[in-house]
């Protein structure tokens, strides 16, 4: 496997299940009585970052707008389309890639020791349009669907965002094998994992688009205007069962590329267990909030995984 890309998601899949069972932790600490810190005030954002109350001035100097979120499907959608074309070109069009991303691209992948180099080939190539037509439709939601409060994420959030968006899109383009010959004409071979991968990727995103058109309808009157930006009890599709169902869903939409690309790819197994651990944080804080905002909140449901977590 790429072994620097393989690290880096192993490394942050850990420090994220570190993060919550740290969280885990000082919510004991919070029942108890206790405050809470920079810690909190760092991994916190939108609806739960207004559990913390009388945060410093500093602090809040390194706020950004929740809306924001937005810029990281603009970053994902120019990039990882980028990505997209010339792998087309390279691989269909019998064009190369250009000389920085073929130096990068030596750089982080891996020869293949499997004799069927045009199938890892034609997998990454799904990925990465599964991905990138992830990113549109999260980018259209955005612009056209959710309905953003006053909320802010810290800075390092954002920063963080914008660069994951960037490394996962070169992760893709990373499995495919450094010892591909650049313009050789590639042959199209569907899979039995590759139409698996695809179904979960259609059945999760229609599920997370559904969540996300629940949440929106909130704050929305029934002929579609804005009426309010506060919170209240999301019912319907995949919240009877979680607090938070569009992150079950993103857990699931990296799962079915990971079954994309056959199974056996350690790397994008890395980057499905940040995600777990990463979406299980927020999920864990925002089921929280709900449960301290609401007294009438479902005691069934669960926070991120249906009758599991």
């Amino acid at each position: 496997m790429p072994a620097v890309l393989g690290l880096l998601w192993a490394l942050l899949a850990a420090a994220f299940l570190a993060a919550l069972l740290l969280e885990q932790a000082q919510a004991q600490a919070r029942r108890s009585g206790g405050g809470v810190g920079f810690f909190q005030d760092l991994i916190r954002y939108g609806k739960t970052k207004s559990d913390c109350e009388q945060r410093p001035a500093w602090l809040r100097l390194f706020d950004v707008p929740k809306r924001w979120f937005t810029h990281f499907y603009v970053v994902s959608v120019l990039w990882n389309g980028f990505l997209l074309i010339w792998l087309i070109q390279a691989r269909f069009l019998r064009g190369s890639l250009s000389s920085w991303l073929q130096h990068l691209h030596h750089a982080l992948s891996r020869a293949s020791q499997n004799e069927d180099i045009e199938s890892e080939c034609f997998s990454a190539l799904l990925v990465l349009l599964l991905l990138w037509l992830h990113s549109f439709r999260r980018l259209a939601e955005c612009l056209c669907t959710s309905v953003f409060s006053n909320g802010v994420l810290h800075i390092v959030q954002y920063c963080f965002g914008l660069g994951y968006y960037i490394t996962v899109g070169l992760t893709v383009l990373c499995q495919v094998p450094s010892n591909f010959r650049s313009g050789e004409e590639l042959s199209v071979q569907i899979c039995w994992y590759h139409i698996i991968g695809i179904v979960m990727y259609i059945w999760a995103s229609l599920h997370q688009h559904r969540c996300l058109v629940i949440l929106a309808n909130l704050r929305k009157s029934k002929s579609g205007k804005v009426v309010n930006l506060s919170h209240s009890i999301p019912f319907g599709d995949w919240f009877e069962r979680v607090s938070c169902p569009h992150y079950f869903a993103e857990l699931l939409i990296y799962v079915s590329m990971a079954i994309t690309l056959g199974f056996h790819n350690v790397t994008w197994w890395f980057v499905v267990m940040y995600v777990l651990f990463s979406q299980a944080l927020t999920a864990v804080l925002c089921h929280e909030f709900y449960q301290n905002r609401f007294s009438s909140y479902p005691k069934h449901r669960k926070a991120f995984i249906p009758f599991v977590f």
